[in-house]
């Protein structure tokens, strides 16, 4: 089993940003990847990135609304992964979730992942 925890969303004026982390315990060893995911009031969850769990992991994957905006990396002392939110527009705002898979899949699919964080609240003001 993998535990997941969530932390930093909050309330941002546009163009601000953000920085979500979500930290890993458990059997962490066996993770493949690791990916974030919204959900906006009266909407389907959507993809935002993922990336690889293993510290020598380059691959990362990015949904098209949020590439050049949002980074996803780790911190390899800590199991932590963080998405770097940055010129944060309304549309943004949802529930962020953080997701972990130990079995190969399609990476911006919900149902690629087997464990999920409690969300995070993100607000982005106009």
């Amino acid at each position: 089993q993998v535990q997941l925890v969530e932390s930093g969303g909050g309330l941002v004026q546009t163009g601000g940003s953000l920085r979500l982390s979500c930290t890993a315990s458990g059997r962490t060893s066996s993770m493949l990847a690791m990916g974030w995911f919204r959900q906006a009031p009266g909407k389907e969850r959507e993809f935002v990135a993922a990336r690889g769990w293993n510290p020598y992991s380059t691959w990362t994957n990015y949904a098209g609304s949020v590439r050049g905006r949002f980074t996803i990396s780790r911190d390899n002392a800590k199991n932590t992964v963080t998405l770097q939110m940055n010129s944060l527009k309304p549309e943004d705002t949802a529930v962020y979730y953080c997701a972990a898979t130990d079995a190969s899949g399609r990476w911006s699919m919900s149902d690629s992942y087997g464990y999920w964080g409690q969300g995070t609240q993100v607000t982005v003001s106009s």
